[in-house]
């Protein structure tokens, strides 16, 4: 995996840390969070989308990343743009 890193979460201190990346390999943003709660994971989980079962699907998971990152998101969407194109 070839990762390359986007941006970390400025205002969590030491000991949390959001953070942006994207894996140039597989032309994927990949992101570190708050691990939801279980009030917010059900909510998620409960939810209809057309075409797709309810839950969360075992290989997959519920994070929180602070709005403050938007900027480092939409960093992360432009580099795997690019990298897509080559």
């Amino acid at each position: 995996m070839s990762l390359l890193f986007i941006g970390i979460d400025p205002s969590t201190g030491d000991d949390k840390s959001p953070t942006v990346w994207v894996d140039q390999e597989k032309k994927e943003i990949v992101f570190q969070g708050w691990k939801p709660g279980q009030e917010l994971e059900a909510e998620c989980a409960a939810f209809e989308v057309p075409g797709h079962a309810k839950g969360i699907p075992d290989d997959e998971a519920v994070v929180r990343i602070p709005a403050r990152m938007v900027q480092m998101i939409r960093e992360a969407c432009d580099a795997v743009e690019r990298s897509a194109v080559r």
